[in-house]
Formats: C-alpha cells, structure tokens, sequence
C-alpha cells in the first residue's frame, strides 16, 4: 500500500530526532513523509534538514500559523499545509505526532490489518507513557481507541468523513463519522507506542473550554457533555478541568462540525456504549 504521513511540527526539539529515527527504521517505510515546520524557534529545523538531506521520501514544507499551541486548530492547520502538497493517489493517509517511537513494525502491521479486511476505515496502535522508569498504556481513552498521534486513515474512508476537522475534539468525531458511514476502527493493541510527552502537558484553561466546545459542536447534548466532562476530570485529577468543560459548552451557539443526522448518530452511538457499561 501507498502510505504518505504528515508531522506537524512546533518546538519539536527534545523528541524530533528519536521520532523520525523510528519512522527510517521501520520495515516498511511510508511511501512519503512530509515535515510541516510550524514557525518553530528551536532547533527543529536543522534536525529536520539533517533527515530530509538523508532521505529521499522526506521532505519538508515551512508554515506559520498565529496560533499557539491551541489544540486541534494549529495542529490540523499545519497538517492541511502538508496535505495539500500530496497527490491523492495514496492507499493510507495519515496525521503523526513528532514526539513519538513507533515500534519497527508499525506500518508494516496496520497496513496488513486495512489489507486483511476492507471495512477498516481507521487504524493503529496504542499510546505509551514513562512513569516510574516504565513505560504504562496512557490510560485518557480505552485501548480500542485510536489516538490522534499514531492514526491511519483509509484513503476512501478519510474523504468520506470529510477529512480532519479544524477543532480540537477532531479525533473523536473522526471515528464517530467513521463508523457512520459504515467503517470499522481497528487497534492493535500489540504496537506499544511511546508517548515521549503525556497528551494535555502543555494545554492550559482556554485548552480545557475548548474541549466543552467542542462537545457542543459534535452535538453531544448538555447530559452527555456532563458525563464526558466529568470523566475526563476525574482522569486527569482536577474539578477545575469539569467547570471549564461546562463553560466551553455554553459558550458557543450553534457552531457545528456535524450535520443533524450525523449528531443524532454520535448521540445514539455514545448512549448506547454507555448502557453497555450498566446492563
């Protein structure tokens, strides 16, 4: 399969190298990497250079964005600038993080899993985090989640659910939408990825309303908006994270990512994964 990935990048210095270290090293590398260096004002570029001046199928492309790290929106952003660069004639697409190390075998093992089963829309493996000198699943979503820094999408699945939307809250509606148009999302809990910095280290209070925010736009409804808040407080330990939720929520009108059908689903989809929880 024809695999292109786009890494944004901002400040990227401490983790680049061991990142795309472990992208060459793979046994099956991606047809193209492209490196969208964000206006960093560290290092980041000279590593950069260092790898595309090695590697015929890195290259990189410049950007500057006004943001600062504002979750999802300079991201997706940075990874647009990228994607728009590329033809359209990839079997795999997919958004990499530049503070991670994927075990060798990563491509090679979801692109057997999208050639194993054509309902597969959404791939890839699971997030690990060092605590203690170990290295433990970063538990902030269940392991059959595919997390934003390490995902595959399927070439007909990524047009179908619109690409990736410019909101933080995008790799959640990005399986919602998935799974909507009738794709299945795999993970293979077997590929243990190193997370070199933990999701959330540097979001702030204006991060944390943008996540009500974002369950407003997803139309999640006030009550499932209560439950998700609440859970994601009580995982990263802070009530403070639950009141700003709520605040984000009622903050914006009508500013929606999905369509009324596509909302309805997603309702219907979490509700019925929560009912599982208790009967």
């Amino acid at each position: 399969m024809k695999i292109y990935i786009v890494i944004p990048v901002y400040n990227e210095e401490k983790y680049l190298r061991q990142t795309l270290q472990s992208f060459v090293d793979q046994t099956h590398t991606p047809y193209k990497i492209v490196i969208v260096n964000d206006n960093s004002t560290d290092r980041s570029q000279d590593i950069i250079d260092q790898f595309t001046s090695q590697f015929d199928f890195i290259e990189d492309i410049p950007f500057i964005s006004k943001a600062n790290h504002a979750p999802g929106t300079k991201v997706i952003n940075a990874f647009y600038h990228g994607y728009e660069s590329l033809d359209t004639s990839y079997d795999l697409i997919g958004k990499f993080d530049a503070d991670i190390i994927l075990p060798k075998n990563y491509f090679e093992t979801i692109e057997q899993l999208f050639t194993d089963d054509r309902t597969i829309g959404i791939a890839g493996g699971n997030l690990y985090i060092s605590k203690k000198n170990q290295w433990i699943f970063e538990n902030i979503s269940k392991k059959t989640k595919v997390r934003g820094p390490i995902k595959l999408y399927r070439n007909e699945c990524f047009y179908q659910i619109g690409g990736l939307k410019k909101s933080i809250g995008w790799d959640t509606v990005d399986e919602l939408l998935a799974r909507f148009h009738g794709w299945e999302i795999k993970t293979d809990t077997s590929l243990h990825v190193k997370h070199l910095r933990p999701t959330g280290a540097t979001y702030n209070r204006a991060s944390r309303v943008k996540q009500g925010q974002a369950f407003k736009k997803m139309r999640y409804g006030f009550w499932l908006t209560l439950i998700a808040s609440l859970k994601l407080a009580w995982k990263k330990n802070s009530f403070g994270y639950f009141w700003s939720c709520l605040q984000g929520y009622f903050s914006i009108k009508n500013d929606y990512i999905v369509s009324v059908e596509e909302g309805k689903f997603i309702r219907d989809l979490r509700w019925k994964n929560i009912r599982k929880k208790f009967f």
